[in-house]
């Protein structure tokens, strides 16, 4: 995928994060922290099902790329921690709140780096819907929510509260 500026609205509160000299980042990547270095999705090694792929990227998840990193540099890159974007998603209707997570490869054997789907849980999401889609659409706004710097999503549960 290439660079895509996937920012719609709302404040990124933006953190810079360190990347390996061989890692590849493109702008609109979603990205999790890996120890002590920025990496987009698709290099996250398979978990052997997209459930485990989706919540382990989930837990580690630092944001979306703002700048991008190429091949043989190992500069930091701006990473977005929060904000509206705006990801390509497979066909579906969304309303808001809906959960949305990292989407995985047609092969089932890893993560996509620009493109959400639906999730029915919050330990494999990465943000909510921030616009309803009525009707069958392959983009879809998604309000993130950085796991690293903001504690993630949160879970819509009431028990234990008044």
């Amino acid at each position: 995928m290439s660079d895509k500026m996937r920012w719609r609205y709302g404040d990124t509160n933006p953190v810079v994060a360190s990347v390996d000299a061989e890692t590849v980042i493109e702008i609109g990547d979603l990205i999790y922290q890996d120890v002590d270095d920025a990496k987009p999705a698709a290099l996250l090694p398979d978990q052997g099902s997209e459930a485990a792929n989706q919540e382990l990227f989930a837990f580690d998840f630092l944001g979306v790329a703002m700048q991008r990193s190429r091949a043989g540099v190992a500069d930091s890159i701006r990473v977005a921690t929060t904000g509206v974007f705006e990801f390509d998603c497979p066909s579906g209707t969304f309303e808001l709140g809906d959960l949305a997570g990292v989407d995985e490869n047609t092969a089932g054997s890893g993560l996509l780096s620009q493109q959400v789907a639906k999730v029915d849980a919050a330990r494999y999401a990465v943000g909510r819907v921030a616009r309803r889609v009525p009707a069958p659409a392959t983009a879809v706004l998604v309000d993130v929510r950085s796991t690293v710097m903001t504690g993630g999503v949160q879970s819509n549960s009431t028990s234990g509260q008044c």
